[in-house]
Formats: C-alpha cells, structure tokens, sequence
C-alpha cells in the first residue's frame, strides 16, 4: 500500500495530503480525469503540475498524474523534480 509512504511524508512536512473518496465523489475524479486507483494528482503551489515527470528514463507523472503505487524512495525522486 502507498498510504503509509504519502503519511509518513506528510508527517514530515514534505507534502499536504488530502485523500478523495471517488464513490463519494466522483465530479473530482472525472476533473481530474482519474481513471483507476490510485491515482495521485500532483499540485505545486496550489497549480497542477503539468510537466512530465521522469525518474529512471521512465515517465512517472504524466500531466500531474501517477497511476498506480510506488515506493517511497520512488515518491521522494519524484518530489525532488517538481
């Protein structure tokens, strides 16, 4: 599971995490065009991120999207290039 990782970086001050329940809301989800859980939507100072994201010679976010889990040493690569 990714929740521990995005929790233990969000106790660190390193991100705001808000977590969207799509079955409750799913006007949110069809905004951001999230189409599989879960999906992580990368905002920087409050502006989707929407340059792609590469770590690895692999495209990991794409127009501020990340489908799917990964890591955390993966997450921290990621935010040290937004």
């Amino acid at each position: 599971m990714i929740a521990p990782f995005l929790h233990k970086l969000r106790d660190e001050g390193l991100i705001k995490l808000i977590q969207v329940d799509l079955d409750q809301n799913r006007p949110l989800g069809n905004l951001f065009n999230v189409t599989a859980i879960p999906t992580l939507v990368f905002f920087k100072d409050g502006t989707l991120v929407e340059k792609d994201i590469v770590v690895g010679g692999d495209i990991r976010i794409k127009k501020g999207l990340m489908v799917g889990a990964c890591g955390e040493d993966m997450l921290r690569l990621i935010l040290e290039k937004i």
